[in-house]
């Protein structure tokens, strides 16, 4: 679907939004919770709270080139920072609002930062703590002006930047207007720090030309227009949820929907009824846990009948793909869609036309359970460095297990080594202030991801692990622990997985598993407990684990099984450093945190 205009950077894309668009635009632009409630935010108020906060920025001395950190949730205020930072030409950082104290000291200064935007009295307590380490940074502003404290200096509420911004944009009416004209395609947009599975967060410099041929390729790849109402619970701090689910989203004419949050998700789907959503795989896997959990405490009959309604679902969802869906299947799909398909589908608003999901690899069978339903996930893969999008499926040529096909403009090769590299218009600039690592990703134009994988004979590109998390056993096996980690993760005992073998002669596990899950198990069988440690440490729980492991071990090598592993009382966390804020795990961390108890399942297994 054509795009609203031809845009070459954001401002363009804003400017002709609020002075075009606005005119012909019949639906608010965003809708967010205030008092418990959904309120509209119109294309009108988009434009003035954007140039207001953009004109008071310039009273703190803010102009071309300058960094400006934000640590917000996803709310209008961050679109709002994030349109008024770009317009007056300076350049957005935005931050994860799980860092710590600490993190948020080395990105600020690393970035040069003259000031921060924070939403709330936790963010800005953690600022505050570090702020005296700041070598640049000037100002604080706050979002939510109860959150303000008193008596600090530079510290300031949004409402307050809005209110200078007013009176400065008196006596300069046109600046705003004419410095979003200056904005170039090659201009530095934004540098985004890569949280990294080891050593410090690297920035990650991409320009407005980066960023627009994503989403130019976006739209070439999926329709979205003005009718289309996007649910956003993604941080718009992560390159996915900021070029797909909200420029991509605003350039296409549609209207995106703020959620209070992830566990609030699932309400929100039913009561906006979201059209798209941009997502990742943990959603499907408690959305799936969820569901099967409900039909283990129905009776054996409507037990029968769901799987049943599922089986001819896929059935009816792979004839249908090779256009051809014989009359009785047809038949049996339109009774299992009425007795029980449709229900299902109903929890996501109903009107559901597609997700697409990111972030971390989506299992084939989660792909395929949500299609029988009638419920579309197209996977993707990228990375900051490349804004993001380097391939994804397409909603009318997709293949589970894959992550598609690459993005228009965007070119894909495999090295000799099996290492996947990317060369297009959306490769980064590079990493701010470290020529280092820069030369060393970026290689005769070559973008290296170190990412490995594989195209199928119909050109649909397979990820098979990171290149640096490839190991071998004692015994000269390769393994790829993503792969089998993913497959584990179907267990609705499991919730985090980690797989260990390198240089080993079997592989184990670390396991953390569902709590909930397993609690109810304990309860139903009377088995006693009162903390999860007592379960980690029951041998029937461990056994209930061992023997549900067993499906998924039948499907793997005799040297990819997993010989033995341990229950884990609390889950892997950003705030013990085992996660990264992108909530990948931090392997080799993990395996020195948990040395002692991976040497003694190795020690068990060699007695």
């Amino acid at each position: 679907m054509p795009m609203i205009c031809n845009f070459k950077t954001i401002p363009n894309l804003y400017e002709y939004m609020t002075e075009e668009y606005i005119k012909i635009a019949t639906h608010a632009v965003f809708r967010y919770k205030v008092g418990g409630k959904f309120t509209d935010v119109s294309y009108q108020q988009l434009k003035d709270s954007t140039e207001s906060f953009a004109m008071g920025l310039t009273t703190l001395g803010v102009k071309r080139n300058d960094k400006i950190a934000i640590i917000a949730e996803s709310r209008p205020e961050w679109v709002y920072s994030d349109m008024a930072i770009l317009g007056l030409g300076a350049v957005d950082v935005p931050l994860y609002p799980s860092l710590t104290a600490n993190t948020i000291e080395f990105i600020v200064n690393n970035s040069e930062s003259c000031g921060i935007i924070v939403s709330n009295k936790f963010q800005l307590n953690k600022v505050l703590k570090v702020r005296n380490n700041f070598k640049t940074a000037k100002f604080i502003i706050v979002m939510n002006e109860k959150d303000l404290i008193t008596g600090i200096s530079g510290l300031y509420t949004f409402s307050d930047i809005i209110q200078r911004g007013e009176i400065q944009k008196r006596e300069k009416p046109f600046f705003f207007k004419e410095s979003l004209r200056l904005c170039k395609e090659d201009d530095l947009c934004t540098i985004i720090y890569t949280s990294g599975t080891t050593g410090e967060p690297k920035g990650v410099m991409i320009s407005h030309g980066n960023i627009v041929s994503n989403i130019r390729g976006a739209h070439k790849v999926f329709s979205v227009d003005k009718h289309d109402v996007f649910l956003s619970f993604l941080p718009l701090c992560h390159i996915f949820e900021r070029m797909t689910g909200y420029y991509t989203a605003l350039s296409g004419g549609c209207q995106i929907v703020y959620s209070e949050s992830i566990e609030a998700v699932a309400q929100n789907m039913i009561d906006i009824k979201p059209t798209v959503m941009t997502t990742v795989p943990r959603l499907f896997e408690r959305i799936y846990s969820k569901i099967l959990k409900n039909v283990e405490a129905q009776s054996e009959k409507k037990q029968r009948l769901f799987y049943w309604a599922v089986d001819i679902g896929k059935k009816y969802a792979e004839a249908n793909r090779n256009n051809s869906v014989p009359v009785g299947l047809a038949l049996k799909h339109k009774l299992a869609d009425k007795l029980v398909l449709k229900t299902i589908r109903e929890k996501t608003g109903g009107r559901m036309r597609f997700f697409v999901s990111g972030g971390a690899a989506l299992s084939r069978e989660l792909g395929e359970f949500f299609e029988a339903v009638g419920v579309l996930v197209i996977e993707g893969y990228g990375m900051t460095e490349t804004s993001p999008v380097i391939a994804v499926n397409r909603p009318e040529d997709y293949k589970f297990g894959t992550v598609g096909k690459p993005m228009p403009g965007v070119q894909v090769k495999i090295a000799n080594d099996g290492e996947i590299l990317v060369r297009g218009r959306n490769v980064m600039l590079g990493y701010y202030k470290n020529k280092k690592e820069t030369e060393a990703t970026i290689v005769d134009g070559w973008l290296r991801t170190g990412d490995l994988g594989v195209f199928d004979a119909t050109g649909f590109l397979i990820i098979t692990d990171r290149k640096k998390h490839l190991f071998k056993t004692s015994g000269g096996k390769y393994i790829a622990p993503s792969q089998i980690e993913n497959l584990f993760l179907g267990s609705k005992y499991i919730d985090q997985f980690v797989l260990i073998g390198d240089r080993r002669m079997f592989l184990s596990a670390l396991i953390v598993p569902d709590f909930e899950a397993i609690r109810e198990y304990a309860d139903a069988n009377e088995i006693p407990y009162e903390t999860n440690e007592d379960l980690t440490r029951n041998k029937e729980i461990y056994e209930l684990i061992e023997k549900d492991m067993g499906q998924f071990q039948r499907q793997l090598a005799n040297y990819e099984r997993v010989r033995k592993f341990v229950l884990l009382d609390k889950p892997f966390s950003l705030e013990s450093g085992e996660v990264t804020p992108s909530l990948k795990i931090r392997r080799e961390f993990v395996e020195k945190r948990y040395g002692n108890l991976i040497e003694e399942m190795y020690d068990a297994l060699e007695k």
